[in-house]
């Protein structure tokens, strides 16, 4: 598939809008209250992603309730990252076609720009194909989700603005560097994962991608760095195998499955010999 490239859309509009406001830090006092909310709502967000959009919805690694369900595509798309049907449909595909000219994200074909942010920019991708994602769509809470996800960000920084207003912390500082800056780090984080974890690393099994370990990356994403391990075996929902790989995001589901609010993690990938 040959991308057409264009030079504004609401994705990039708002994408620019998002960084540009993080200039504001040069006129707002930073304080460390600032920054633990900012890394706070980045660690929680960053649970959204992966134990969400990526683990649940694209994956289906494990089982909750509807309402967990719907909780989870809430979280996930404060993140500013699109919707979660969407989110679920490409990265199915993404596994089908991987690091071939029909992955529309590789960096081995497309190169590490386009890979990373370039193809989010580009409305050319804005559809999906519904056939993906049948087990998702016959949820209409879903469908209002994906149809309006821009709901969701600016529900959260709403909250963020009148958290900060509250606290003493400040509205619009606790605006900028609880919701802007943490959103901004997200999405660099989030897409490394596409860009740098088909480039950076070491390969434990010899997939038909060029999937990477990364200890680096898995830190940032909670566990998403170890990528080669994840297409080895895409349904294990735990994607750290060696005692030392850090999968800070199975932890987090294993304790939601001792209170009962997440079950049936599917088994782990086996280690290699």
């Amino acid at each position: 598939m040959t991308p057409t490239r264009h030079p504004i859309t609401v994705a990039s509009a708002s994408f620019a809008a998002l960084h540009l406001a993080c200039l504001g830090a040069f006129w707002t006092p930073f304080t460390w209250k600032l920054g633990a909310l900012g890394l706070a709502l980045y660690g929680i967000r960053m649970f959204g992603v992966t134990a969400g959009y990526h683990r649940y919805f694209s994956h289906r690694a494990f089982r909750t309730s509807r309402a967990g369900q719907f909780l989870l595509a809430f979280l996930a798309q404060t993140t500013a990252q699109k919707g979660v049907l969407w989110w679920a449909a490409v990265h199915r595909d993404h596994h089908r076609h991987a690091d071939t000219p029909r992955d529309i994200h590789s960096p081995v074909v497309r190169g590490f720009w386009w890979s990373h942010v370039g193809w989010v920019l580009s409305d050319a991708f804005d559809g999906f194909n519904p056939g993906n994602i049948r087990d998702l769509e016959r949820y209409p809470e879903l469908r209002f989700l994906d149809r309006f996800h821009a709901l969701c960000p600016a529900a959260l920084g709403l909250g963020v603005f009148l958290f900060g207003a509250w606290t003493g912390l400040g509205g619009w500082s606790a605006l900028l560097y609880g919701f802007c800056f943490s959103t901004v780090i997200l999405y660099h984080a989030t897409f490394t994962i596409n860009s740098l974890a088909h480039r950076w690393g070491s390969r434990r099994f010899p997939t038909a991608d060029q999937s990477r370990n990364n200890a680096f990356l898995a830190l940032i994403t909670l566990g998403e760095g170890w990528h080669n391990n994840h297409h080895h075996c895409q349904s294990a929902c735990r994607q750290g195998i060696r005692w030392w790989e850090l999968d800070l995001t199975y932890l987090g589901l294993k304790l939601l499955s001792w209170a009962g609010l997440v079950q049936d993690l599917r088994p782990r990938i086996e280690a290699a010999r």
